[in-house]
């Protein structure tokens, strides 16, 4: 056998193997092929093994596992007229291959521009503080605006989720002096309260000392044996209170 006749065997078989592959796919569990015959939609097959018609049939590859996609840093005033930068992460898969690929030109392109608009839409309609604060409200809100929105391309947004919200240097110790003044103030306000409630029960106390006479007396003797065992101290006791016990002590003994 001549290099001639080998060469064109080679070429032959190289022929018929780009011939076949054209018209023999193998899907994936998790892939799908949306076929065309003719440019008229025919049916989505998969996965395993999918026979086309040469030259009549076109299969697009549609992958339905979930996706992941950055959404790019976004210039957001809030409501407060602070400026922000707000970056995002957005989980989607695909649910129906049909819309996926005859509703929209590029799906993929198209859900990360949506999420763009909606993440400054949504969050410039929020202060800065609710940014900060009710993240996991505002995830859930973006999510349920994106899966409205891309349910017309089969599309599933199955989760968002801002990452950063990044503030200017001079905003940042603003916030810090907000912050604390926040804690001065919670602190002035637990401190008033206790001395509300401690004159409140001091009050109560001293009505019920009043009435008798005999626990007043009790509460010097037990304020005077608390003191005593300090010798540091020059203890001062009322006069009025000494010639009330010791008549008291005479009229017992007599």
């Amino acid at each position: 056998m001549s290099e001639l006749t080998i060469l064109s065997i080679l070429i032959l078989l190289f022929i018929t193997f780009l011939f076949l592959s054209s018209f023999i796919k193998i899907l994936k569990e998790y892939e799908r092929g949306v076929v065309f015959m003719l440019g008229r939609f025919y049916r989505v097959k998969g996965p395993g093994l999918v026979i086309l018609i040469p030259f009549i049939q076109t299969m697009t590859r549609i992958e339905l596992r979930t996706l992941v996609m950055d959404v790019p840093t976004q210039d957001v005033i809030s409501k407060d007229n602070i400026s922000t930068k707000v970056n995002a992460v957005v989980y989607f898969k695909v649910i129906d291959p049909e819309k996926a690929i005859i509703q929209v030109a590029n799906f993929i392109e198209a859900t990360g521009q949506l999420a763009q608009t909606t993440l400054r839409s949504v969050l410039g309609e929020h202060e800065l503080d609710e940014m900060l604060s009710q993240r996991e409200q505002l995830n859930t809100r973006l999510r349920k605006i994106l899966d409205e929105q891309t349910d017309c391309w089969g599309i599933k947004v199955t989760q968002v989720e801002i990452k950063d919200v990044d503030i200017d240097e001079s905003m940042r110790r603003a916030i810090a002096k907000q912050a604390e003044a926040e804690r001065d103030r919670r602190a002035k306000v637990i401190h008033a309260d206790g001395e509300l409630q401690a004159s409140t029960k001091l009050s109560e106390a001293a009505d019920i000392l009043a009435k008798s006479p005999g626990a007043i007396q009790l509460r010097y003797l037990d304020t005077l044996s608390n003191i005593s065992s300090d010798k540091s101290h020059t203890i001062v006791f009322p006069i009025d209170i000494l010639t009330k016990l010791l008549d008291k002590n005479t009229g017992e003994t007599s």
